[in-house]
């Protein structure tokens, strides 16, 4: 069966809580990504993200300026994540039963990767397997 693990991304891109939203928006644009992962403050803390969605409803929509906005500001936290060994069809489930379209794939107290609901659907063929 396909899990996580399988189609996740490993090279999962952060940034600072601590940036401001318009460096965030920077670097998302620069990779050509919809999201970033918040770096966790010591090894007790939990990971947060930024969505280009949290930018949109939660800075540009209340006129809030994006150059002195912090990203630990408008980031959701805790963030919903998985195991590496989830079946697909399970991460499916979790994002359709919680809204989510993205989560971190954690193993023990260490992010391996991230999954989207776009890398479930890039490979069918895995998809087909976990059903």
């Amino acid at each position: 069966m396909a899990t996580a693990r399988d189609i996740m991304t490993k090279n999962v891109v952060t940034i600072d809580g601590n940036a401001t939203v318009a460096d965030a928006v920077e670097l998302m644009k620069a990779k050509k990504i919809r999201s970033l992962i918040v770096e966790r403050r010591n090894e007790q803390d939990g990971y947060g993200i930024i969505t280009y969605k949290d930018v949109a409803y939660k800075v540009v929509a209340k006129g809030l300026d994006a150059y002195h906005v912090k990203v630990h500001e408008v980031m959701t936290k805790p963030v919903i994540v998985v195991t590496p060994n989830l079946n697909i069809k399970y991460v499916a489930r979790l994002f359709a039963n919680t809204g989510i379209t993205r989560a971190p794939v954690i193993e023990g107290d260490k992010m391996i990767g991230f999954i989207t609901i776009s890398d479930i659907l890039f490979d069918l063929r895995l998809v087909n397997q976990a059903l």
